[in-house]
């Protein structure tokens, strides 16, 4: 299937630089956007437009003859609420305002474990267990999920919204179960665009790893099937961190360091995250 139009946000991101090139094989026109100047050389079909996710003036007309969104725009890092206030829940609503009344027929959101990050990792959750947000950067998600379903219920607007664990490279042992490769990450959102009816779906994104704490067996329908697997780095990861502390949050809880720190507090930071954003 291929799509006139697609609108990328977050595109000078990490996951939105893997991205980039197979969204735009998928259809005539990829409009990529950030709040960034330039985001390198464009691919065959792409345009690229500054904006603000928390600006409707800015966000509507890029949505004008677009079929779907895929919106991964976002502070991605936990912050005080009024940080966050912008481009997180009002850029949510921009996203889907914009789309619905330019006729946008689905939108593929990049939301979070961390909607349901208080959960104890021993507690294998599905897709349909209640929210449980482990920061304001969590609730944001909440928030753009209940949002979702309320415009599929109300408008029939369509979403997929994809609860990613952690799409970086394994450099701890939470990630042995949370690691979502990039081939499965562009496998997961080219699902989510080419399957053909979605309604409201939630669905995790995570690879196929032995010790992956989520089941997706409600979302099977969209044909998502991981093939990456984490557990190639578990001796090597295993052997260099020390027993983990059973009663610190961020060692039990599926958010990780997430659930441990203070609300507002900035934390990506210190989590040696490696920036291996594909370059054009």
């Amino acid at each position: 299937m291929k799509l006139k139009k697609l609108v990328l946000t977050g595109a000078a991101g990490r996951l939105g630089s893997h991205l980039r090139e197979p969204l735009s094989k998928m259809c005539d026109e990829l409009l990529s956007t950030d709040i960034v100047d330039e985001i390198g050389t464009l691919y065959p079909g792409e345009s690229y437009v500054k904006a603000d996710l928390a600006s409707f003036e800015q966000i509507e007309p890029l949505m004008a003859g677009a079929d779907m969104v895929v919106h991964l725009g976002a502070i991605v890092d936990e912050r005080p609420f009024e940080e966050m206030l912008g481009p997180n829940f009002v850029g949510s609503y921009n996203i889907w305002e914009a789309g619905y009344r330019h006729g946008v027929r689905r939108v593929v959101y990049a939301s979070s474990i961390h909607a349901v990050g208080m959960y104890p990792k021993t507690e294998c959750i599905g897709t349909d267990v209640p929210h449980r947000p482990d920061t304001f950067y969590g609730l944001a998600k909440c928030f753009t999920e209940d949002l979702g379903r309320m415009y599929w219920e109300k408008r029939q607007m369509e979403s997929v919204h994809l609860r990613i664990l952690s799409a970086a490279q394994v450099t701890n042992s939470r990630a042995l179960g949370s690691w979502l490769s990039y081939d499965d990450l562009i496998q997961l959102v080219t699902r989510a665009i080419d399957t053909p009816v979605v309604g409201f779906t939630i669905v995790y994104g995570v690879s196929n790893n032995d010790r992956a704490p989520v089941d997706n067996a409600k979302a099977a329908f969209l044909g998502y099937r991981p093939k990456d697997n984490a557990e190639q780095f578990a001796e090597e990861i295993l052997a260099a961190q020390g027993p983990a502390d059973p009663m610190d949050p961020g060692t039990m809880c599926h958010g990780g360091p997430f659930a441990s720190i203070e609300l507002g507090q900035s934390l990506i930071a210190s989590m040696g995250i490696i920036d291996d954003r594909k370059k054009t």
